[in-house]
């Protein structure tokens, strides 16, 4: 089962992804938004073969949810009516923060450029990796 975990942004969405069987989020790309964020969100679910998302709620530091969450939910839903796959949610408080510093990001700009998947990809597999490590346990 193929799992990916969506970092949402208004200009950017970041993508990571994970197998069932090794539970290990990967950061995979980060994707510029074009129109209808909806649509690029079926997008990824298909050229990924998704079979479930996780989609980042982003909370306020108290755990609260703001406009942002609801807009979040808000996506969810849309996107709920043209996949037929589950859809998560995973608190995605400080993973943006978390991710530049991380030895991937702290590359320098050119290595950056040549093969790294972004911060918001980093972000993604940092949500996802999560997500998770709070499901069932190891088998």
């Amino acid at each position: 089962m193929r799992i990916i975990g969506i970092d949402f942004g208004e200009k950017r969405i970041g993508v990571a992804a994970a197998e069932s069987s090794t539970r290990m989020a990967i950061p995979v790309t980060t994707v510029e938004v074009r129109g209808d964020p909806v649509d690029d969100l079926v997008l990824i679910a298909q050229d990924q073969r998704a079979d479930e998302i996780v989609l980042g709620l982003p909370l306020s530091l108290s755990g609260a949810e703001g406009p942002q969450a609801q807009h979040i939910r808000d996506v969810a839903t849309a996107l709920e009516a043209r996949v037929a796959i589950p859809i998560r949610f995973q608190d995605e408080r400080l993973t943006t923060r978390q991710a530049s510093h991380t030895p991937t990001m702290k590359r320098s700009k050119s290595r950056a450029k040549a093969g790294s998947p972004g911060r918001d990809a980093v972000a993604a597999a940092i949500l996802l990796q999560a997500y998770i490590d709070t499901q069932r346990p190891y088998d």
